[in-house]
């Protein structure tokens, strides 16, 4: 039986699979290669850039006109900066690869040949030379994990392909395509050490296209959700393909991630008489957060990089980008961090991630709360927001000013705060969905536990701006339609320099919003 991949190059013996050569435009493809144009391909992490560039080498080596060899690079990023060590692990790669692929057991040899009688800054251009000499058809050469190798080592590889370009492609490959993450700004290679370039001109400017590997679009899902139906027979509802679009955007690794919780892990999923529904999406969806899974543990580390925190913390603000590098947004939208909406500027990529970021800069706010009575539960077990109010003021009051240093992010660390405290509260039995922007002056959370559902905007009151009581008011009432509530909180941070201590100016009100709705407006 088939399933949904999550590790690896897809494989459609065993995987359900979206055709990777549908994925990216072939004819575009081959006419670059049947003119002998070098070229890039690059996507995020885990989009499935391996499954297109193996599904390519076999139809060309299939085809018959030319040889195709796929190796990845990665090897090489121990040695680092040492030339030797790294070119002598990219010519064995490559030759390794190509007896596995094309059962040429001569490539070796010659490998070892070259690495004994030749330096390493010209070793693989002289080991390519010979090879393709001697090879009775073009070399298309597809090599993965590029970006993996940094200052000197890159600049060695990307200069000798160079150097070699002008005799394609009867002494050198007819095409070589570089993939990796981010799309190779050659002007901009630094140092491992250093942050100034090392490199003045352009290490690789034979290169004819850089392109890009999309995400599935919603056909795309449908189909790769539609194949475990054929399989087994056990059906997705409409309702739950689309939460699955909606969540993940067609983000391939999130897609494959949320059916593969959902039908293979989950119980009730595995019953394949029963339909999969959008309660069994959403419940895998929290399963893939809170076990931290690597692919969005990989990618919250980033928020630690001080390019991602210039373009993250803003946004989680609701504050303008201000004066951020064009670079380091390039560098989050290459990340697949970010996406660019049509009419609304940045935005973080997809809903999950979008929740996965604020969560993971709350853990250690979150790690550092002490020890709460859950004073906020009613005897049955239900929420009670009288008292959730009342808690929270009292923690506020007793221990916010000392919580708020344990928050990563300075800008933020009200919000963090309460997000800690608030995720203490479900402990499991509950939601904490948000919602931000860039420029939007707020954010907003949707607490849910059982029959309760609570809206809150957060707002922050800087130095040199007014009171942000009116606007907040307004902003809520908008949230709260969205949600279908007639009350809600509107938390107001107060950042303004030479203000009171906390316990001193935490305190709430009760006010009413231009809709007429009754609200707590919480000072803090």
């Amino acid at each position: 039986m088939r399933f949904f991949n999550t590790e690896g190059p897809v494989r459609p013996d065993i995987h359900y699979s979206v055709s990777p050569l549908q994925r990216w435009d072939l004819e575009e493809i081959l006419t670059l290669i049947g003119r002998e144009k070098y070229f890039l391909l690059h996507a995020p992490r885990q989009t499935g850039k391996t499954s297109c560039l193996l599904a390519l080498a076999e139809q060309l080596n299939h085809d018959g006109r030319y040889q195709a060899v796929y190796a990845n690079l990665e090897i090489a990023q121990a040695a680092r900066e040492d030339v030797a060590l790294a070119m002598t692990g990219i010519v064995q790669t490559i030759a390794a690869a190509a007896t596995r692929q094309l059962g040429d057991t001569g490539v070796e040899s010659l490998a070892t040949s070259v690495l004994r009688d030749r330096a390493a800054t010209v070793a693989l251009g002289q080991f390519l030379e010979r090879w393709c000499a001697a090879s009775p058809r073009p070399l298309v050469l597809l090599l993965d994990k590029v970006d993996a190798l940094i200052g000197d080592t890159l600049i060695s590889l990307l200069r000798q392909l160079r150097a070699g370009y002008p005799q394609r492609p009867e002494r050198f490959p007819q095409t070589v395509v570089l993939c990796g993450v981010r799309d190779l700004r050659d002007y901009r290679i630094h140092a491992s050490s250093e942050r100034e370039v090392i490199t003045g001109g352009s290490a690789f400017n034979i290169k004819a296209k850089s392109l890009r590997l999309g995400d599935f679009d919603a056909a795309d899902v449908r189909a790769l959700l539609h194949q475990h139906t054929e399989e087994t027979g056990q059906v997705f509802t409409p309702e739950a393909i689309e939460q699955v679009w909606t969540l993940t955007q067609g983000q391939p690794w999130l897609v494959n991630a949320l059916a593969y919780e959902t039908c293979f892990e989950r119980r009730a999923g595995r019953d394949r008489s029963r339909a999969i529904d959008r309660a069994m999406i959403d419940q895998a969806k929290e399963t893939l957060i809170l076990n931290r899974v690597t692919h969005l543990d990989q990618l919250a580390d980033k928020l630690r990089e001080p390019r991602v925190r210039r373009v993250i913390e803003p946004m989680l603000a609701g504050t303008a980008l201000g004066e951020v590098p064009i670079d380091d947004l390039q560098y989050l939208l290459d990340l697949g961090l970010c996406r660019m909406n049509n009419g609304q500027g940045l935005t973080i990529a997809n809903p999950i991630y979008r929740e996965v970021l604020p969560r993971m800069l709350a853990f250690t706010p979150q790690a550092s709360l002490p020890q709460i009575t859950p004073s906020w539960l009613n005897p049955d077990g239900s929420l009670n927001p009288d008292r959730l109010l009342t808690a929270f003021l009292a923690f506020w009051r007793q221990h916010g000013q000392a919580m708020l240093g344990s928050a990563p992010y300075h800008e933020i660390a009200p919000h963090l705060v309460l997000m800690a405290f608030l995720h203490r509260v479900i402990n499991g039995g509950g939601t904490l969905e948000r919602e931000y922007a860039i420029g939007s002056g707020r954010m907003d959370l949707c607490l849910r536990y059982g029959a309760v559902t609570l809206g809150m905007e957060l707002k922050v009151w800087r130095d040199g701006r007014p009171d942000p009581l009116d606007e907040g008011l307004a902003q809520l009432d908008g949230y709260l339609d969205g949600l279908g509530l007639d009350t809600g909180w509107l938390v107001i941070f107060d950042r303004r320099a030479d203000q009171p201590p906390i316990e001193a100016r935490t305190t709430y009100t009760e006010a009413r919003s231009p809709q007429g709705r009754s609200l707590v407006v919480v000072r803090a």
